[in-house]
């Protein structure tokens, strides 16, 4: 096939797979919302201090975003990088800080650190 030719692929199709299993995932996160929500949003709300949020790898990312998200929204937060916070950074928590760990599998050896 020469780079002129069109492949034989929809992207409709794939576009519309992607939202079908998105909408899954999100439906599917209604059944974890429970008295341990309505917990961790109180903690947050009554923090003193700053929401310090941390995480590694793509839990990292999402991490930073909602530091960022919550900074814009005037809740004062920040993300601190785990491998980071041991090596220094951890001197940035204070005890009226809460602190907010994000980890895919809850084992991640710098996080549980």
């Amino acid at each position: 096939m020469s780079f002129m030719e069109k492949p034989n692929r929809s992207f409709q199709k794939v576009a519309l797979r992607t939202i079908s299993i998105e909408s899954k995932a999100v439906s599917a996160l209604k059944a974890r919302i429970d008295e341990t929500f309505d917990s961790i949003c109180e903690i947050i709300l009554e923090t003193k201090g700053r929401v310090i949020v941390t995480g590694l790898g793509k839990s990292g990312h999402v991490a930073s975003k909602i530091a960022s998200t919550l900074a814009s929204t005037g809740t004062p937060a920040f993300f601190v990088h785990p491998a980071e916070a041991l090596h220094g950074d951890m001197g940035m928590i204070t005890e009226s800080d809460c602190v907010v760990a994000i980890s895919n599998s809850g084992g991640t050896k710098e996080i549980l650190a």
